[in-house]
Order: structure tokens, then C-alpha cells, then sequence
């Protein structure tokens, strides 16, 4: 198993890089991915990927196994260089050791633990108490950077982790949690319980802008107006219900966000997510400049 895992990885790693003598990459994630590149006047100049198996099974003579790639990119634009990585399971099945079939397994983006009513009636209370902090925007930077592809055991893990991981990074740079014990109200994580602004996407997404108190954000009308530890929400179906969040942890050439994000584990990442599975053409985003 582990060769054809091998075998797998050898013929589809260069695929990714940029190169016109090459012929067109047949690894629909390679292409998906030089075409958003593209988009930026950027290319992978190098990529390196790594596979874990995750689980595996054979019957008569076809072989199926459950994996874990790490790609990591060398992206040169505009002269300049930085690494991306992202972690993404997938499916593989063989026949008589010849590929069959290899995609992608989707994660669920929809909260395992999800209220009982409507995250959008969010209780924002008056406080009369003015949490003051300092943002520590290294701080949240650093956590994201040391956490992104792995899980801190002072925390609870959800199957949907991406606004838990959002959390903890606006934490680690000093944001107050409020509102305990109310599910509904303030931002907080206490004896294995939480708000649902705490894990859940949507219901972050609408605490930011409308807390008074303590963690607090001040949305903005375009990406560039970002900077470091601030937060982008995705609402990947245009539907109205944002389902993913990320940190900004770096800038690209010409100074647009980079983002780490967990669920769909990555560091450095392009703020648009148009090189993901979950992208479509109804995408909208939120993007929050966070306060203190």
C-alpha cells in the first residue's frame, strides 16, 4: 500500500509546478491551482508532498486507501517567494495496482454541535463594564503559525474546527471571553462548554461586528484593508449562512491577505480560497479589522 501511495505522489508532485514546457497537468487540483495562481501573476516554482495513510483495506484483487497529503508550495510573485502549505484527505482506490480513482474527502463543514435556534438571534446585551485589552496581533499570529496543522490539547476538538482554531488564535493575542454561561450571548469557552460564537462560523461571523464589549471587530469593504490577526468569514454557497473562518498571517507581493485556517488545514493560504474544493461562483466574504 504504502508504495502505491508513493508511486501516486512521484507522478502528480510536479504537476503543480508552473512550467510551459510541460503539458497540461491531468491532476485537476494541480490545474485548479496554477489557474488561481495565475489569476495573481504567481506561480509554484517548487512543491514538495507528503502522504499518511489513514486507513486501508483490500478485497480480491482492488486495494482502497484512506490518506493524507501535505502539499507544500514554493510560490514566487512579483520577485518575491513564500511558502503555503495545506493538509487535505483523500480517497484512493486500485485495481491490480493501477489507479482507479483518487479525490478528495470533503469535510463537513456544517457544526457538529449546532443550537437549537437560530444562531442569527444572537443575544448582544448592553455592558455597562468596558472590557479593555490590548490586541496582541504577533501573539494570535504566532498561535496560528504554531497550531495550524495540529491540535492543542488544552482545547476541545470538533469535527468542524476551523472558528474553535479562530478562537483560540484571537485568545492568544489577549481577547477577553464574556458572557458565561449563556450559549447565546458573549464569547467564551469554560468546563467543555462554549458559546456558540466560540465554534460555530456563522454565529462568529455575527458576533464581531455586534459585540460592544470586549472582543470587538469593525468590518471593512475590501481585503487589502486588512492586516495581521485580523478575520475573513466565508459563506462558500452565497446563501447567506457563513460556514468557514480564517486568520490573516502574512501578505502576498502586492499586499493582499494570506490565511490559516483549520478544516481545511493550511498556512498561507490566498484569502479567496478559489483553489478550493468548497469554492463556488456565489462565494461571498466578511471581512473584519478586529478592535481593542
Amino acid at each position: 500500500m504504502k508504495q502505491l501511495l508513493q508511486d501516486l505522489f512521484e507522478k502528480r508532485v510536479n504537476q503543480f509546478v508552473s512550467d510551459k514546457r510541460s503539458p497540461k497537468p491531468n491532476f485537476p487540483k494541480a490545474e485548479i491551482k496554477q489557474r488561481a495562481l495565475a489569476n495573481r501573476s504567481a506561480e509554484i516554482v517548487k512543491v514538495k508532498a507528503s502522504g499518511k495513510i489513514l486507513k486501508e483495506s483490500s478485497e480480491d484483487e482492488f486495494q482502497t486507501i484512506e490518506y493524507q497529503a501535505h502539499y507544500q508550495y514554493l510560490i514566487k510573485q512579483n520577485g518575491t517567494l513564500y511558502m503555503e502549505e495545506e493538509i487535505e484527505d483523500r480517497l484512493a482506490k486500485f485495481y491490480k495496482n493501477a489507479l482507479v480513482m483518487d479525490e478528495e474527502m470533503k469535510p463537513n463543514l456544517e457544526p457538529v454541535d449546532l443550537p437549537k435556534s437560530d444562531t442569527s438571534m444572537l443575544t448582544f446585551e448592553n455592558q455597562d463594564e468596558r472590557l479593555s485589552y490590548e490586541y496582541d496581533r504577533l501573539k494570535a499570529v504566532q498561535y496560528a503559525e504554531r497550531w495550524w496543522n495540529s491540535y492543542n490539547p488544552a482545547y476541545k476538538k470538533f469535527e468542524n474546527d476551523c472558528t474553535n482554531f479562530i478562537s483560540q488564535c484571537l485568545q492568544a493575542g489577549g481577547a477577553p471571553m464574556r458572557g458565561y454561561p449563556k450559549r447565546d450571548a458573549g464569547w467564551w469557552l469554560q468546563h467543555n462548554n462554549w458559546s456558540y460564537s466560540w465554534a460555530v462560523a456563522h454565529s462568529l461571523r455575527l458576533y464581531l461586528p455586534n459585540s460592544k464589549s470586549g472582543l470587538r471587530a469593525r468590518e471593512v469593504s475590501s481585503p487589502d484593508q486588512l492586516i495581521l490577526g485580523d478575520i475573513i468569514c466565508y459563506d462558500f454557497e452565497g446563501d447567506g449562512r457563513f460556514n468557514h473562518n480564517t486568520i490573516v498571517t502574512g501578505k502576498d507581493a502586492y499586499g493582499m491577505p494570506l490565511v490559516n485556517a483549520h478544516t481545511y488545514n493550511s498556512r498561507m493560504r490566498y484569502w479567496a480560497y478559489e483553489d478550493s474544493s468548497a469554492y463556488t461562483p456565489n462565494i461571498k466574504y466578511k471581512f473584519y479589522s478586529i478592535l481593542d
